[in-house]
């Protein structure tokens, strides 16, 4: 594997899905009318527990368009590889070092952070490159949380997915949906901090 884990394809896709990527933690555009029960309730106990972290100095590796991301606490670092998400993130984020940057190898030094923070990110990861980016947060920071999918039963544990932009074109991305107990295995060991029907949060 290549140092550089997101390959231009996928930075395409991020910097499209961009203006549009809130739509699914709040259920507007294309996901107004889908089926989701609980959802809007367990994205608030996630919110409020991403919130319960202790401050400190925090990279939200993948920040997206800072959702979570503003729910951190301490002196707050937020990395993406897209430059439309970072735009946002930066007007969301006055307090926060907003800046564009890939997860492997990560900028920054040995232990540079408390907290590596991600959301959503894990679960697009190959083995290889899964390995690659635990051993850099390992190296930047003592503490992993992770935010990700929840495996439901109607819901293959890896697959790939066809995502839908709101102007109609389509793209492929790999993704993987965990238990709690699952991923905290995978990252070495660590606490469940949230196992629900739609997300799963794990410090290790």
């Amino acid at each position: 594997m290549t140092e550089r884990m997101v390959d231009d394809g996928m930075r395409a896709y991020y910097d499209q899905r961009a203006a549009e990527y809130d739509d699914w933690w709040l259920g507007t555009g294309l996901f107004a009318k889908r089926d989701r029960p609980g959802w809007r309730g367990e994205v608030a106990k996630l919110v409020a527990v991403v919130q319960s972290l202790p401050p400190g100095r925090v990279l939200d590796v993948a920040c997206g368009t800072g959702f979570l991301t503003r729910r951190l606490r301490g002196d707050v670092t937020a990395l993406d590889q897209s430059t439309n998400m970072v735009e946002i993130a930066s007007g969301r984020l006055p307090e926060a070092h907003v800046l564009v940057g890939d997860a492997v190898p990560l900028p920054f030094a040995d232990g540079e952070f408390d907290r590596i923070f991600t959301s959503h990110f894990y679960g697009h990861l190959l083995v290889d490159e899964r390995r690659a980016f635990l051993r850099e947060a390992r190296r930047v920071a003592r503490e992993l949380v992770v935010v990700d999918s929840a495996v439901r039963p109607d819901t293959d544990a890896e697959q790939r997915q066809e995502r839908v932009f709101n102007d109609g074109s389509r793209h492929e991305v790999y993704k993987r949906f965990f238990t709690g107990p699952q991923l905290a295995q995978e990252l070495g060991g660590g606490k469940v901090l949230h196992d629900g029907k739609w997300f799963i949060v794990v410090a290790s």
